[in-house]
């Protein structure tokens, strides 16, 4: 029986797993002695489903070893990667190195950047003057939209303050929040994509850092793929997020419940311990700007600090945010952390609500306030809650109400 010769001294066969950046995935087989060149060009082959008419199609992508994060060699082979059977391989088109200026470019650039500087409120407004208004119903319609948003953070912050003065009388206070916090620190967890999770870290992702990119790329898969591909080499890739830090911290802290004794000394003690859990409650919540928004909204020519306050004030919309980076600036950030008038009849009827006065009195409740106080865009969450829900119905039909009348 005749058998060809490469096959005798063929080197061992390996099922390599092939994965591209719009989610295309197979299996390659491949001996040890292959060359990366030729499974890449196996790889384009299968991707395209035919043959490469152009020969710069291999050099214009490689492959990326998913556990190790290292771009393959062409030249090397399987073998010389050490490459094991059932390894997730990564097909990526490279980036085109940018065609470096020549000095006349540099300085018309230059120029055109000055040129091209965002206009500020006067100069919009002296080239639109002569501009017939239109769409009027509309900007209404946001406006009172903005400033009912504006209006139900005031009755939080001060619903916040009525809320921890309520539990603070609690004589199982310091326990209820320590179980708060953790039931704080269990959502945090459960807002994670488990499947999107699984997928990452199949390939090789560490679950740490594939957690954080899913967090800064709203689950998606494929931006926080790329997210992590493009700061593999960051220092700071394994910093956790700002309010992730201190992850149990609270409760170290609440380690020492008070006991029965009813001394002034033991009753300090206790307040400030539950002062102590209420901040690092609030720093868990602290506003997370969305990063692209703030990079598209500073290469307008935004300063940094004005664009998250921006973003802040609009629920981290961008397109809100730029309205009022251009517009008036109104409501200001600081306006954010005032309470509504405890006299008015808006706060008076919330109060006298008796489905608000007993969810007054359950921490998730807080923990729900504060939620939205920093992350607006969470508040669905937060009305689909069976215990949250109710209070927070209630509160939304007082203010429609009064708003109407």
């Amino acid at each position: 029986m005749f058998v060809q010769e490469e096959k005798i001294f063929a080197g061992k066969v390996l099922k390599i797993h092939i994965c591209t950046m719009d989610g295309t995935e197979w299996l390659e087989e491949v001996t040890e002695d292959t060359t990366v060149e030729k499974l890449k060009e196996k790889c384009l082959k299968h991707y395209v489903h035919g043959s490469l008419e152009d020969p710069k199609t291999l050099t214009h992508h490689k492959l990326i070893h998913a556990a190790t994060e290292r771009v393959l060699t062409d030249t090397k082979t399987v073998a010389d990667e050490n490459l094991k059977d059932k390894d997730v391989l990564l097909l990526i088109k490279k980036r085109p190195p940018p065609t470096p200026p020549k000095m006349a470019e540099v300085s018309a650039e230059e120029k055109k950047k000055q040129e091209n500087k965002a206009p500020d409120k006067d100069a919009i407004l002296k080239a639109t003057a002569n501009l017939s208004t239109r769409h009027t119903d509309r900007t209404v319609t946001q406006h009172n939209i903005r400033d009912f948003q504006t209006e139900l953070r005031k009755i939080l912050v001060s619903l916040i303050e009525v809320a921890q003065k309520l539990l603070a009388l609690n004589p199982d206070a310091v326990e209820l929040f320590k179980k708060a916090n953790a039931m704080l620190d269990e959502d945090e967890e459960d807002r994670v994509d488990e499947t999107a999770l699984q997928q990452l870290t199949e390939m090789g992702f560490p679950e740490s850092r594939a957690i954080k990119a899913l967090r800064l790329n709203h689950m998606s898969v494929t931006q926080a793929m790329e997210w992590l591909i493009e700061h593999v080499d960051d220092p700071t890739i394994d910093s956790p997020l700002p309010g992730q830090d201190s992850s149990g911290a609270a409760g170290a802290t609440a380690a020492a419940t008070p006991g029965p004794s009813a001394s002034a000394s033991d009753e300090s003690i206790r307040q400030d311990e539950l002062t102590e859990i209420f901040k690092r409650i609030r720093r868990k919540r602290e506003f997370r700007p969305d990063s692209r928004a703030v990079i598209a909204l500073m290469e307008m020519g935004f300063d940094e600090k004005e664009v998250i306050d921006a973003l802040r004030v609009n629920n981290n919309q961008q397109d809100a945010a730029c309205e009022w980076l251009l517009g008036d600036r109104k409501p200001s950030p600081e306006d954010l952390d005032k309470g509504i008038d405890t006299n008015s009849p808006l706060f008076q009827a919330i109060l006298e609500n008796p489905v608000v006065q007993l969810g007054l009195t359950n921490p998730k409740t807080l923990l729900a306030f504060e939620d939205m106080l920093e992350n607006p865009l969470n508040s669905t969450q937060w009305m689909n809650d069976p215990e949250t829900g109710p209070v927070m119905l209630q509160i939304s039909r007082i203010f429609q109400t009064l708003n109407r009348t």
